[in-house]
């Protein structure tokens, strides 16, 4: 049996190719020969290993090294950066910047693991202000590559030059701040330096990387060089402009301003259009405190605000900024340091997505690009976008009653852009008679209300003065096409409608409204569905029972692995209830709150919508025309039906005499 044994072990060490330790001091019996072996010894590591295997966290490529070396730069107060890049950063990174610089003795300091300038204490870490702050960036660059530092301060006559490999200190050229140069990254691990890819797409990492940084800090100067060409420059100036120049022409003619504040917490920067939207996640940019992040509580609040506005599988841009009190947030969860945690996850999230949902909403009715490019017409008139860093009013702890309190009470800031609805707007009937089994759906009760089936509009005729069609952003019907199409004339052009598209939207919006203001019908099931869960969704159960209720769920732990369904809400009654309840609890996990019923139910409401708007081919007077256009004027995210198909276009008087070559 022990032949066996033994012969079973050499067998399994074989085929996974399991590395027998050496021999040391310590006896141990071999089950199969009976020889003695020896078990390696607790030893302490090296202190270059242990920087080698920090450095693996930290320095994954060069794009790496840029982001810690640009981050320290900052800290120190740059106001211009040079950065030089040779075949991709691999073989040379040189960033040279104006801050404060570093004192000769403290060069030798720089370099050691775990010593900074930026933080002291618990205290200072937990509230922490700085990029920087673990104290292992240059260590473990230096670990991996050539490191050389030369640096000068104010106080100082002449720059001086450290060798990271040597520690050697020697006299050197330069003017006040400090310029980092990283030769041969990987040279001492080549097995690492396999890892890497091709020279352009480590410069793309690289200028990413460049990218972010330069949208966080539109204040600084940044000037980029490869293999001895100039690849990028920006120059120091307002946050519009430094979006505009790296997101390009599209998403700066066809973004939102967004600036709002709620207590501590204030959002602001802009949002892409939903009709500029696009086909991979690759203008996505969302900075907390300065810090730029990748959250999937933050990018899955913004998603969430989209949800209903984007066309198919596509992604929104954006370049958004969250400032909160810095105890609020825990960065130090990861060395890269761009992963985050949040004290109060559920009013992070929710506030950032009815922040981006009212933003997209105030949009209301922004044309899509035109022929020209541009917006010819927009229903409610909108400023420059207004968001730059700025510190926080009001610093303190956020804490969930205080967060929620906050959230009820938002108001934009003074500084950001204002939106007025329009009173002169007008509001039509809708042209279909809503169901009594709609209402009994969404309701549960069968007291729908009566709609007239004509449409009924207090607009005035057709034939209107140029002023009026200026008060009405729209403007006025002249008639169809083929049934499907409504022309309309405004101040700016001519204005096309899918008549379809704008009433689903129409309705759409009423419905979701109708739900929103009346409570979520109940449907208990005779047979309570049992499930098998996990103990995290038997946590989740018993300490969200009150939000579970207000989502119409009722849940109910029979054991400490299986859950009861007793009722679900009355519109998904027909749902897979089993994989449902696993959803919802997995969002009020993730995110505090659940998305899942949401979009659940607004696919419903806008399955019904698409089936009662007026259809193709129908024949509509001036009149019903008109007060289509009045309902589109005075409901919310108009521009675009619930599928994300656009519902109007206009055509300005320039795009008509392009099209005909006046003037030419």
């Amino acid at each position: 049996m022990a032949v066996e044994a033994g012969q079973r072990v050499r067998f399994a060490r074989d085929r996974y190719n399991f590395a027998m330790p050496e021999l040391t001091d310590t006896p141990a019996a071999d089950a199969a020969t009976g020889a003695t072996r020896r078990l390696r010894a607790i030893q302490p590591l090296p202190d270059q290993l242990i920087s080698q295997i920090a450095a693996g966290e930290v320095v994954e490529r060069p794009a790496s090294v840029v982001k810690e070396l640009l981050e320290n730069a900052l800290d120190a107060g740059a106001t211009n950066l040079r950065i030089t890049l040779d075949e991709g950063g691999v073989k040379r990174i040189v960033i040279a910047d104006d801050g404060c610089g570093m004192p000769p003795d403290q060069l030798p300091l720089a370099l050691l693991r775990h010593a900074t300038s930026k933080i002291r204490s618990l205290a200072e870490l937990e509230a922490v202000a700085t990029l920087g702050f673990r104290g292992e960036a240059l260590a473990s660059i230096a670990s991996v590559a050539e490191l050389f530092i030369t640096s000068r301060t104010s106080e100082c006559a002449h720059a001086m030059r450290i060798d990271a490999q040597t520690g050697a200190l020697s006299p050197a050229a330069g003017t006040v701040g400090t310029t980092m140069e990283v030769r041969e990254l990987y040279f001492n691990t080549p097995a690492r330096r396999k890892f890497l890819k091709s020279e352009q797409t480590e410069l793309g990492h690289c200028l990413e990387m460049i990218r972010r940084v330069a949208l966080a800090r539109p204040d600084v100067a940044i000037s980029v060089m490869h293999n001895g060409k100039a690849v990028e420059h920006w120059n120091a100036s307002d946050p519009q402009t430094r979006v505009a120049k790296i997101l390009g022409e599209v998403f700066d003619t066809a973004h939102l301003p967004l600036d709002e504040r709620a207590g501590p917490l204030a959002v602001y920067g802009c949002a892409g259009l939903p009709t500029a939207s696009r086909g991979r996640a690759d203008q996505q940019y969302f900075f907390v405190n300065g810090r730029f992040v990748r959250d999937k509580l933050l990018t899955h609040a913004v998603r969430a605000a989209y949800e209903d506005v984007l066309h198919g599988n596509r992604y929104p841009s954006y370049v958004l900024f969250l400032d909160l009190p810095p105890e609020s947030v825990d960065v130090n969860v990861h060395p890269s340091k761009i992963d985050v945690r949040f004290r109060d996850s559920r009013s992070i999230h929710q506030f950032v997505f009815h922040a981006v949902q009212r933003a997209l909403a105030r949009h209301a009715g922004a044309s899509p690009e035109t022929t020209a490019g541009g917006h010819a017409a927009q229903l409610q008139p909108t400023g420059p976008a207004s968001f730059s860093a700025r510190p926080l009013a009001g610093a303190g702890v956020l804490g969930s009653n205080a967060a929620q309190n906050t959230l009820g009470n938002t108001a934009r800031s003074e500084n950001g852009t204002t939106w007025l609805r329009q009173s002169r707007m007008t509001q039509g009937t809708l042209p279909v008679a809503q169901p009594l089994a709609l209402y009994d759906a969404l309701f549960g009760r069968k007291d729908a209300p009566s709609a007239p089936t004509q449409w009924a509009s207090d607009s005035a005729p057709a034939a209107r003065y140029d002023n009026d069609e200026a008060e009405q952003p729209l403007g006025f019907a002249l008639g169809q096409i083929h049934g499907i199409y409504v022309l309309a004339q405004n101040a700016q052009g001519l204005v096309i409608v899918d008549m379809h598209a704008a009433h689903e939207r129409i309705l759409y919006e009423q419905f979701k409204n109708a739900l929103a203001d009346r409570t979520i019908a109940v449907q208990p099931l005779l047979i309570p569905v049992s499930m098998t869960a996990e103990p995290v969704e038997i946590g989740v159960v018993e300490e969200e029972r009150a939000t579970l209720d207000a989502l119409g769920f009722d849940l109910a732990v029979l054991s400490p692995t299986s859950i009861a369904i007793r009722a679900v809400p009355a519109l998904l009654k027909d749902a897979d209830l089993q994989s449902l309840a696993r959803a919802v609890l997995a969002d009020l996990q993730a995110y505090g709150g659940s998305r899942v019923l949401t979009e659940r139910q607004h696919e419903l409401l806008g399955t019904l919508a698409c089936h009662h708007a007026v259809r193709a081919n129908r024949r509509l007077t001036l009149d019903e025309m008109n007060a289509l256009l009045r309902q589109m004027e005075a409901t919310e995210r108009a521009d675009q039906c619930n599928h994300g198909r656009p519902t109007w276009f206009q055509l300005t008087l320039g795009d008509l005499d392009r099209l005909f070559m006046r003037g030419q």
